[in-house]
């Protein structure tokens, strides 16, 4: 094995995110297994740690209307997962499940049965969601406040590990004869009482073979760096250009010290686009062309009129700005998307400036301002872009998300993979029987290592 230090690859389906061209001739359905079980299959054939989902709470609206990427669904993360698991071997599943809507037994309960499904393969990307529109879906509407959705979650985080340490690893005992009933002692009930959470009972799964799933968080707030120290082992990050990427890495491992925890207990993976070409300039020419997919004329407005908070449907893409200001007192007017805008109308202005320097049209300045950084070239140039941002700790790898579904990974594991295999900073084969902790070369539980003597 080789000194360096080894990358770290997860595969993120594209489905509705705005990265996805849904006009490119070989994307197919969003919904259908098929699509799921090739890019699956393919991204274990490039020994991926893990393929990522997304989730959808409900469908994202635009004055009063279905957003149009939407409108081919929102399916079940863990449905998707539980399918999977019977066509892949090696590779880790994560599914993206929410903390606010959700409650803990339950999906404790989910997640550790996709546990052994998968033989010690399951994961979760836990996100909070906290607005009345998504709540509307559920029977405790409403929302909660920023703050207090942290507190919810690392509360949940808490209690989810604290049910699956209930039972001892060798409560299970198998071919268990009629009338035997098991060793009551070594499966404890749960007595948890906090803010968020009244839990009396016995959790119903046993220990899972990884003990506990991988937990993933995405949250950049402060907060959510917060939760991610205490709780993460993977972080999904949306810091991608190199020193962005290492101010991110170093904020968090400096958190990591106040937790009692260390580096090698968390691994921070970006996400990152990638367009490949024979020679710079013909990936820098596909870049474009992918650029002007993902955001159609329509996508331009549809855009602006989430900053705006108004109908801009009346402006040419290819001309100026709206001379209008954003409209800061009407009922929003796009419900179910994450806009972190604090000051519109500062925001305008520096938009209008940069257009009016750049002879930037509203559809070009959308593109410069909404297309998420990536890494365009041959392969060669992002097989070592890929290696120089994890060997100077900008990160411990990276989330691979491909332009079109299924297909858009095929072609970075067939050219880009084995050059990180001969670098000797990227696995060959995985190993047989490695539960998704195991693949990720993070430590195992705290509860693992108090009993193996491995902390004091």
């Amino acid at each position: 094995m080789s000194s360096k230090r080894q990358v770290h690859l997860a595969a993120h389906f594209p489905g509705v995110n705005n990265t996805t061209v849904w006009s490119d001739d070989r994307a197919e359905s969003q919904i259908a297994f098929s699509s799921f079980e090739h890019f699956a299959k393919n991204a274990e054939r490039g020994f991926f740690d893990y393929l990522f989902l997304a989730e959808g709470l409900r469908l994202r609206e635009q004055k009063g209307r279905i957003h149009d990427l939407d409108v081919v669904g929102r399916p079940n993360t863990l449905a998707i997962l539980a399918a999977l698991a019977g066509v892949t071997s090696h590779i880790g599943l994560v599914g993206t499940l929410q903390t606010t809507f959700n409650e803990p037994v339950e999906l404790a309960k989910q997640l550790a049965t996709l546990d052994h499904l998968t033989d010690g393969r399951a994961g979760w990307n836990v996100v909070t969601s906290s607005d009345a529109f998504h709540g509307a879906n559920f029977r405790r509407g409403g929302y909660l406040d920023h703050a207090e959705r942290y507190t919810r979650a690392a509360e949940f985080i808490e209690l989810s590990r604290e049910l699956w340490d209930s039972w001892e690893q060798d409560a299970v005992v198998a071919n268990l004869p009629t009338g035997v009933f098991a060793d009551r002692s070594r499966i404890r009930d749960v007595d948890h009482h906090g803010p968020q959470f009244d839990v009396t009972g016995t959790f119903p799964v046993p220990r899972s073979p990884q003990e506990h799933p991988v937990v993933v968080q995405a949250g950049d707030s402060d907060e959510g760096r917060e939760l991610a120290a205490a709780h993460a082992e993977v972080i999904f990050s949306l810091h991608t250009e190199f020193h962005d990427a290492k101010s991110y890495y170093d904020d968090i491992t400096a958190r990591l010290e106040r937790f009692g925890r260390s580096k090698d207990e968390l691994h921070i993976l970006p996400a990152s686009t990638f367009v490949l070409g024979d020679t710079p300039e013909d990936a820098a020419e596909k870049a474009r062309a992918i650029q002007r997919a993902q955001v159609s004329p329509a996508t331009a407005i549809a855009f602006l009129e989430q900053v705006w908070n108004r109908d801009l449907s009346g402006y040419d893409v290819d001309g100026p700005l709206p001379d209008v200001e954003p409209d800061l007192d009407a009922d929003t007017i796009t419900r179910g998307r994450v806009r972190h805008v604090l000051d519109p109308r500062a925001l305008v202005q520096s938009w209008r400036d940069r257009a009016a320097a750049e002879h930037l049209s509203i559809r070009d300045l959308v593109i410069e301002v909404s297309t998420r950084g990536g890494f365009v070239g041959t392969p060669s140039y992002i097989a070592s872009e890929i290696d120089r941002y994890v060997q100077e700790r900008a990160t411990d790898g990276f989330v691979v998300v491909p332009h079109t579904n299924p297909y858009g990974l095929d072609e970075f594991v067939d050219t880009v993979v084995p050059l990180l295999q001969e670098r000797g900073v990227y696995r060959e084969s995985y190993t047989e029987g490695a539960t998704l902790r195991d693949t990720l070369g993070l430590p195992g539980t705290i509860r693992s290592r108090q009993r193996t003597g491995a902390l004091a």
